[in-house]
């Protein structure tokens, strides 16, 4: 887990809220959508609160959403970037958050239909050493042993949960998929099979078959 001091989180502010939001708004403005960037701190969208004992200085968790900040964006057409940033409500201090927590927060807080979450791998690996034992299709039960079984582990782990909790609260499927794939987003959604993991809270969920 990462340790943020004060002055490493001065620049996780500028980078993430800063720069990397502001290239992510531009670059999605380019190609014809109506992009605004926002941080969690922005109108109280995510408060945050320390994560575990505080011990890890300014590393946080997502204690509460506030999606009235998103809704009148959101019905206008607009496409919120949303830096994963935010302050605890009792000393305004930021705190970073893992940007996987966030994003399956708001999903939830939203009732999305889908949130699905790009990395550089595959999905969720049977052998995380083979790429070929990509698991398409998981419910929520076996996500949870997965990672019991420590078949996930690492850097999969939270993203994981973040699908497990998304599901916990409402959303309908998650989906973890490789960014690196040209088009991965349509693919994913728009085939049959998809090129991801895809973990469903009920067995009858519609999309991606497995053969």
């Amino acid at each position: 887990l990462r340790v943020t001091d004060a002055d490493t989180m001065d620049v996780v502010e500028m980078v993430l809220v800063g720069r990397v939001n502001k290239q992510i708004v531009n670059g999605l403005n380019q190609l014809g959508a109506r992009a605004v960037g926002l941080s969690g701190c922005d109108g109280g969208l995510v408060e945050a609160r320390p994560w575990g004992d505080g011990s890890h200085g300014l590393v946080g968790d997502v204690a509460r959403i506030n999606p009235d900040v998103l809704e009148p964006l959101l019905n206008e057409g607009y496409v919120p970037v949303i830096s994963s940033v935010a302050a605890t409500p009792s000393d305004g201090r930021a705190h970073n958050i893992n940007a996987d927590t966030v994003a399956g927060e708001l999903a939830a807080s939203l009732q999305a239909e889908k949130l699905i979450l790009l990395t550089d791998t595959p999905g969720i690996l049977r052998d995380r050493d083979d790429p070929e034992s990509l698991i398409r299709k998981l419910r929520l039960s076996e996500a949870r042993q997965l990672i019991e079984d420590e078949v996930v582990a690492g850097g999969m782990t939270p993203k994981t949960e973040c699908c497990i909790r998304a599901l916990a609260q409402g959303v309908a499927a998650a989906h973890i998929v490789d960014g690196r794939v040209p088009h991965a987003l349509l693919l994913e959604v728009f085939t049959d099979a998809g090129i991801g993991t895809m973990v469903v809270g009920r067995e009858n969920h519609p999309n991606k078959t497995v053969d």
